[in-house]
């Protein structure tokens, strides 16, 4: 099989606004896929299209090399877990998992019920009658004992406390180690989960700024801080992403990669060097006042 998802000039417009412009991307094989990005910039936009809850305006779009609206073998492959996820009120939690099994041929209930008991859900309370954590911690279950070849969690967490944020990140590790597919998450806690993303995507203003293997991004900006004509001397013909001034000090975001030259550079004048978070740095990107093309290696 070749690629999992291809975006190519993804277009989704609503009259004048353009959600989703000109995107072009595509998912391999099981790799965990990280779909960054500030509210409103598009993610869910591409998310609905890739499962056929929107059609595109333009562009061309494949899933498992196959259109996916109206298409049965595509989207029985596909497990999409959104932030709002709706259930009907009759439904207790056990019911949601029972009928999941005729959704997703992978299913595994044995799987199901022992996240259950992991996330400490009452498996015969109605989905009314659950908090918002809990039903966060459904839709969780949902996705991962779906075992779908392609796994979409797009906020999955809404309500959570952090020891069951950890949980999920553990147990989605445990088991695609043992059934790898492809997953994408779609969050805000970036910090959180980059230690489990692969690859990452940024979408900006419906645009795709980064499109980068995840190990790499980490290594590509990092913070110096000291007098302002050392920092403006150091920085001087570098892409600076963010800059602060404390008086007659400055803090700068530069993007590249810091070497021993560079470390002695900036220790002669009187500069520490800091790394940058992957959250830090998508924020930095992300804040309106940098623009940049997509970065792909």
């Amino acid at each position: 099989m070749g690629k999992i998802v291809e975006l190519n000039q993804l277009v989704k417009s609503y009259g004048d606004v353009i959600a989703v412009n000109n995107v072009s991307f595509s998912l391999d094989k099981e790799k965990i896929y990280g779909l960054l990005g500030r509210n409103g910039a598009g993610k869910t936009t591409i998310m609905h299209m890739i499962t056929a809850q929107l059609f595109a305006t333009s562009g061309e779009l494949k899933v498992f090399g196959e259109a996916p609206y109206e298409n049965n073998r595509v989207l029985s492959q596909v497990c999409f877990i959104k932030e709002s996820q709706k259930y009907p009120d009759v439904y207790r939690i056990i019911d949601v998992l029972n009928i999941s099994a005729s959704f997703f041929p992978n299913w595994d209930q044995d799987y199901a019920l022992s996240l259950a008991e992991d996330f400490r859900l009452p498996l015969k309370r109605r989905m009314k009658k659950l908090s918002r954590g809990m039903l966060s911690s459904v839709g969780i279950i949902v996705g991962l004992a779906s075992r779908a070849p392609l796994t979409i969690f797009d906020e999955p967490y809404l309500g959570l406390d952090a020891v069951a944020r950890s949980l999920f990140y553990d147990r989605l590790i445990e088991d695609y180690s043992l059934h790898p597919r492809t997953v994408i998450l779609s969050t805000h806690l970036i910090d959180e989960v980059s230690r489990i993303l692969e690859h990452v995507l940024v979408i900006d203003n419906g645009t795709l700024i980064i499109d980068e293997e995840a190990e790499a991004l980490r290594g590509r900006a990092f913070t110096l801080a000291g007098p302002k004509a050392a920092v403006e001397s150091f920085t001087a013909g570098k892409e600076v992403i963010h800059r602060e001034p404390f008086g007659n000090l400055v803090t700068a975001t530069v993007m590249g990669r810091w070497d021993a030259r560079e470390r002695k550079q900036a220790e002669a004048l009187g500069l520490e060097l800091a790394p940058v978070s992957l959250q830090q740095l998508i924020i930095y990107l992300t804040n309106g006042k940098t623009h940049r093309k997509a970065v792909e290696v």
